[in-house]
């Protein structure tokens, strides 16, 4: 776990930027959006796949395209997490 970045171009967490750039590598996904859930939510990687088709990585559940790429919600604390993924958590 990292700490909370401030905004950078591109947002990704430190703690990612190894594993964003290993899925970026072989072309068969692109990463649209990441965060590490800073010690509060599960890490995950939203990724478009060659079809098109948008996953979350790390737990393979398919996500719905979104309007400006805004997958991710933010709690009372600012920490950032994806709705769909964390109902399967709890």
């Amino acid at each position: 776990m990292c700490t909370k970045l401030p905004y950078e171009n591109p947002r990704i967490d430190q703690c990612l930027r190894g594993t964003v750039e290993k899925i970026n590598y072989g072309g068969t996904y692109k990463t649209v959006a990441s965060c590490c859930g800073h010690g509060k939510y599960p890490s995950t990687i939203v990724v478009r796949g060659a079809s098109g088709s948008f996953r979350e990585y790390f737990s393979g559940k398919a996500i719905e395209k979104r309007k400006k790429h805004r997958y991710y919600k933010r709690d009372k604390a600012g920490h950032y997490f994806i709705p769909q993924i964390q109902a399967e958590k709890e």
